[in-house]
């Protein structure tokens, strides 16, 4: 499957799929999960169909025993060693912005006149 190519919907939609395959393997029917984290049978089913709330999802991994799918989807990622010694034991705790290039000066004849090299 290649992740890039599909929409949100679709991911999400995979994702769902990939539920229903759990519950399913489990022998839960869908009123037992969606009674088990406090859903209606309906929320259910949107939440399998990609509609869901992130919170809804993990809930559902929590009550399938499959919490531990998050370790590969969102995997603890530390700095590299160089970003860390010059952090110094400093938590980051937002991105840097780019800085804006310098604008070039669009009238260098002027430059060249107050420019005390040239002598002519």
């Amino acid at each position: 499957m290649n992740l890039k190519n599909m929409s949100n919907k679709a991911i999400a939609s995979e994702v769902g799929e990939r539920i229903e395959q759990l519950r399913l393997e489990q022998n839960l029917t869908q009123q037992q999960l969606a009674d088990e984290i406090g859903l209606s049978r309906v929320s259910y089913r949107k939440l399998v169909s990609g509609s869901g709330k992130f919170e809804n999802i993990i809930a559902v991994l929590r009550v399938l025993n499959q919490l531990d799918l998050f370790q590969n989807f969102m995997p603890d990622n530390s700095f590299s060693p160089m970003q860390q010694l010059k952090m110094q034991g400093k938590k980051r705790q937002r991105a840097s912005t780019k800085k804006a290039a310098k604008p070039q000066n669009k009238n260098k004849h002027k430059d060249a006149v107050n420019d005390p090299e040239l002598d002519w």
